[in-house]
């Protein structure tokens, strides 16, 4: 069953699809909240595949449009970090309401961007009960390096965050960039992005993900469970992402790199594999009375 659903975040109304498995029978389950990726949807996109795939493992699922993107209230495209981990605390206190969930099993994922907001989240709110981290990065300014590996590249790249600081500076306005100019994709990967993704971001989204640092945080999640799920041969976000942000993490912390469609594994041609990995995860330690 699928319910669309809004809640309130910071005076703003975001929109949201909610997940209910077919064998629920009144009493309450685990949940999971689903986390879009940069600048995208929790339509047509990896978030709406994660949460079907939570709702068939036997979880209550709620994927979410943040602030500022998809059907949500706030000025399009004006992301930032920060507002999102709110959105997502918010997110979790409106889900423990609901009778369908378990309020002290509500687990948080999402895919690349939305996982580094799934691990800041969790590393600051003790109510997660579990992370799942997707294709996640740990380290804004590490990550940009890994995206934009030349020298050349760099210095291109650092010099619209310049530009864009002093255009706002002497404008009040935002100076705005193709998203891939922040997040280089290749365009044979570009199809696996929701067609309802935003293109253009401004300048400030990027300072914003520059600063933003999963890192720091990570090493609190513990001992709740935490696994760090990547592609092996990412070339969107960089692998050693996740394996940075498994060195700093407690216990019971689990790295998987797997060799696949690259950064984005649940692709239809990689997604019985990937979930199959991820099921015999939470099997182990977040299980649903429902698991199949």
């Amino acid at each position: 069953m699928q319910e669309r659903v809004t809640f309130e975040s910071d005076g703003l109304v975001l929109s949201g699809m909610l997940h209910v498995p077919d064998g629920y029978r009144g009493e309450p389950l685990p949940a999971f909240i689903v986390c879009h990726g940069f600048v995208g949807s929790k339509d047509e996109s990896h978030a709406q595949i994660q949460a079907e795939m939570m709702e068939h493992f036997g979880y209550v699922a709620l994927r979410f449009d943040f602030r500022c993107c998809g059907e949500s209230e706030g000025e399009r495209a004006q992301v930032r970090c920060m507002d999102q981990v709110a959105d997502a605390r918010n997110a979790l206190s409106w889900l423990a309401k609901r009778p369908e969930v378990d309020a002290k099993r509500i687990g948080i994922t999402g895919h690349s961007f939305g996982a580094a907001v799934s691990v800041y989240t969790a590393g600051v709110d003790e109510r997660v009960a579990c992370c799942v981290s997707s294709c996640g990065w740990g380290d804004g300014e590490r990550k940009f390096r890994g995206q934009h590996p030349t020298p050349e590249a760099w210095a291109k790249f650092t010099g619209l965050l310049d530009q864009g600081r002093r255009h706002k500076r002497e404008t009040g306005e935002s100076m705005w960039i193709s998203r891939f100019d922040a997040v280089p994709i290749p365009e044979a990967l570009r199809k696996n992005l929701s067609p309802k993704a935003i293109m253009e971001i401004p300048v400030e989204t990027a300072w914003s993900m520059m600063n933003f640092r999963a890192d720091d945080v990570v090493a609190n999640i513990a001992p709740r469970p935490l696994l760090l799920f990547h592609t092996a041969n990412d070339i969107i976000t960089p692998t050693i992402e996740s394996v940075r942000m498994f060195e700093k993490a407690g216990q019971p912390t689990e790295l998987m790199l797997i060799d696949t469609t690259a950064h984005f594994p649940l692709a239809p041609s990689d997604a019985p594999r990937t979930k199959a990995l991820m099921k015999g995860w939470l099997d182990k330690f977040f299980p649903s009375p429902l698991g199949v």
